[in-house]
């Protein structure tokens, strides 16, 4: 069956990507809509492909997982090539299938340059994505890390690898409390807004309890007391 995007006024309420003209509502942009219908470098035959390295994050049992697989040139440390698949929802595909582009265009990135990528870049590159949605881009980014973290390991080059900034708190979606923190920074000052931006405890509820606590210090250092919006 082919995936349907729309932009009905059903879908209108879902969302939350403005458009600029008067008679539409909320939307996919025409970026999201072609990276998802036609999506780049997808992984079609893993036990045929001769990759340098391979990343992971998400788990299908909370909805969203990617698993991507470079190509490093040794001498340059550029992307030559990456490979990827994505179990979850039309907006992960089109992130996943973005940053592949992004990561292996005009030459490929560094791996440094890789590294740097954030969730607000791919968001760019698509033209914007819902709210609910933004999770998805932030596991590609993940994904890519763990990805040149594994090629440092085989590498034999430990002293490069990097481990995410901050405490990881949810530990199948390795969302920190730095991410937490952004979050809140951003806007998100109670656990569903800040789910519907990054998705943490959606996977491993037992963070839970954690995660509310941190948000409650976030928002009140930063907001003051009783400033929950």
């Amino acid at each position: 069956m082919t995936p349907h995007i729309t932009n009905s006024s059903e879908e209108a309420r879902k969302g939350d990507v403005v458009s600029n003209s008067k008679d539409k509502g909320w939307f996919y942009s025409d970026i999201v809509k072609e990276h998802f219908f036609h999506p780049q470098n997808f992984m079609e035959d893993e036990a045929a492909y001769e990759d340098s390295a391979m990343g992971m994050v998400g788990s299908p049992a909370c909805g969203d997982a990617m698993r991507v697989w470079i190509v490093v040139d040794p001498a340059t440390e550029k992307i030559t090539d990456m490979k990827w698949k994505t179990f979850g929802c039309g907006s992960a595909i089109a992130s996943t299938s973005i940053l592949s582009v992004m990561a292996t265009e005009n030459g490929g990135l560094t791996l440094s340059q890789a590294r740097a990528l954030r969730p607000q870049d791919i968001m760019e590159r698509l033209g914007g994505l819902p709210a609910r949605k933004v999770h998805c881009s932030v596991l590609g980014d993940k994904a890519l890390r763990s990805a040149i973290n594994d090629w440092y390991r085989r590498a034999g080059r430990h002293e490069d690898v990097q481990v995410e900034a901050g405490r990881i708190i949810d530990k199948i979606l390795k969302i920190t409390d730095h991410d937490i923190e952004e979050a809140v920074l951003d806007g998100a000052t109670t656990l569903e807004a800040v789910q519907q931006k990054i998705k943490v405890g959606t996977g491993d509820t037992t963070c839970i309890p954690e995660v509310e606590q941190l948000i409650r210090f976030y928002r009140e250092k930063y907001f003051g007391a009783d400033s929950k919006k």
